[in-house]
C-alpha cells in the first residue's frame, strides 16, 4: 500500500518511497498518541537524495528524510574522500522529533504495551565522524558532536516537566544542550560453524560552558552464533552504565522488541545501569522457512530509582523481566519476514511482525 520512485538528476540520485502500511497496521495494533490533524499525519515514507560528486573531487553528499507517525528524521552527510591509510572524515547534521517512551511511556495491558507519556524529544546534532581503517577483524570510529535536546508536548509545545510535575530535562529549563565525544570500537569474526560479535562505546559529556551536562556513559554488546546439526543458536548479551548529570531521557530503556521480548517499550525498567540477555533457536521447517523458540531476560541492577524523579517506580516497572516464546522465519526473493509470539512474567501475551528487504 504504498509507491516508490528512482529519479535521476544529473549525477545525483533522488529515492522517493511514500507508504500506508504502517498506518493500518498501527491502527489495529497500538492506541494512538495522538490525535491527526492532517491527512499528511496519515503518511509514512522517505526521500533520499544522494550526489556521488558533489564539488567535482568525489565528494558524496546524502540527504535523507523519513516520516514516520509520530516521528520525523532529517539527517545530512557529507563525506570528503581521503587517502585509505587516513580516518575518513564525515560532517553530519540532524534533526528528529519522536515520542519519548521508553522512559516516560505508561506500561498497560500488564506491561505488554506502552502508552504515550505525553513527552517527546526534538533534538538537533551537527558534528564530525572519523572512521579508523579496519585493521584485521578490528574497526573503531571516533566522533564529535553537539546536541540540542528540546522536550514538546503531544501538541507541539515546549514543555520542561512530565505529566506528574516532575523535570524532564536535566538543566530544569525547557531544552539540554551539551558537546558528546563518542569512540566506538567492533569487533567481528565468521566461519563456516559460528561467528562471534563485540562492540564497546564510551560517550563523554565536555562541560564547554557550566549549564552543559557533563557524564560519562558506556555501552556493550557481545553475541555469539553457533551451528548446531542444522539448527543454529545465538545468544547475546548488552548492557551499560552512566554516571554524571543525567537527564531521564538518557536513561536505559529495557523491555521491547530488540530487548526484552512480551514486554513494552521501556517497560521493565529505566535506569541508569542495565543488563540484558537473549538466547535464540532456529531450525529449518523447510527450504523457506525456518522456525525459533527464544528466552529473553533483563535487569536494571537497581539502578532506576536513581533516575532523576525515578519514572520506573512512578508506573509501577518491575524492574526486572522475563519474556519467552517461539516463532517463525520466512525467507523470500523479496525479503524477510518474521512473526514472534512471546509471553511475559505476568501472563500477558504479545504478537509482533517485522520485515527487512534483502540487499540490492
Amino acid at each position: 500500500m504504498g509507491a516508490q520512485k528512482s529519479i535521476h538528476a544529473g549525477k545525483a540520485k533522488i529515492d522517493v518511497n511514500v507508504d500506508f502500511t504502517h498506518k493500518l497496521c498501527a491502527a489495529l495494533m497500538l492506541q494512538p498518541f495522538r490525535n491527526s490533524g492532517s491527512p499528511l499525519e496519515l503518511v509514512i515514507g522517505s526521500l533520499c537524495i544522494k550526489h556521488p560528486n558533489l564539488f567535482g573531487k568525489s565528494e558524496k553528499l546524502d540527504v535523507l528524510w523519513d516520516k514516520g507517525l509520530y516521528d520525523s528524521n532529517i539527517l545530512i552527510t557529507y563525506r570528503k574522500p581521503r587517502p585509505e591509510w587516513l580516518p575518513q572524515q564525515s560532517f553530519i547534521i540532524q534533526h528528529s522529533v519522536s515520542p519519548e517512551i521508553g522512559v516516560h511511556g505508561l506500561p498497560v495491558d500488564n506491561f505488554s504495551r506502552s502508552g504515550s507519556g505525553g513527552v517527546n524529544l526534538c533534538r538537533f546534532s551537527a558534528g564530525l565522524d572519523l572512521s579508523e581503517p579496519a585493521s584485521s577483524n578490528w574497526s573503531s570510529k571516533t566522533s564529535v558532536k553537539f546536541e540540542h535536546i528540546r522536550p514538546v508536548s503531544d501538541e507541539g509545545r515546549s514543555i520542561n516537566r512530565d505529566l506528574h510535575g516532575f523535570p524532564v530535562t536535566c538543566s530544569g529549563g525547557y531544552h539540554d544542550s551539551m558537546v558528546v565525544v563518542k569512540q566506538e570500537s567492533r569487533y567481528a569474526k565468521a566461519n563456516d560453524r559460528s561467528f562471534t560479535q563485540f562492540s564497546l562505546q564510551i560517550e563523554q559529556g565536555i562541560p564547554i560552558l557550566s549549564k552543559w551536562l557533563i557524564f560519562n556513559r558506556f555501552k556493550f554488546a557481545a553475541s555469539r552464533g553457533l551451528k548446531l546439526g542444522p539448527a543454529f543458536l545465538l545468544t547475546s548479551l548488552t548492557g551499560g552504565s552512566i554516571v554524571g548529570d543525567i537527564a531521564p531521557y538518557q536513561a536505559f530503556a529495557i523491555g521491547g522488541l530488540g530487548s526484552v521480548r512480551g514486554y513494552g517499550e521501556g517497560a521493565v525498567g529505566c535506569a541508569r545501569s542495565c543488563l540484558v540477555a537473549n538466547n535464540e533457536l532456529t531450525f529449518p521447517l523447510n527450504p523457506m522457512l525456518d522456525g525459533a523458540v527464544f528466552l529473553d531476560c533483563g535487569s536494571d541492577l537497581g539502578s532506576g530509582r536513581h533516575v532523576p524523579g525515578n519514572p520506573a517506580l512512578r508506573h509501577g516497572k518491575p524492574g526486572t523481566g522475563v519474556g519467552l516464546g517461539y516463532g517463525l522465519r520466512f525467507k523470500s526473493q523479496l525479503g524477510h519476514f518474521q512473526v514472534d509470539y512471546a509471553v511475559n512474567a505476568f501472563q500477558q501475551r504479545t504478537v509482533y511482525f517485522g520485515f527487512s528487504n534483502l540487499p540490492s
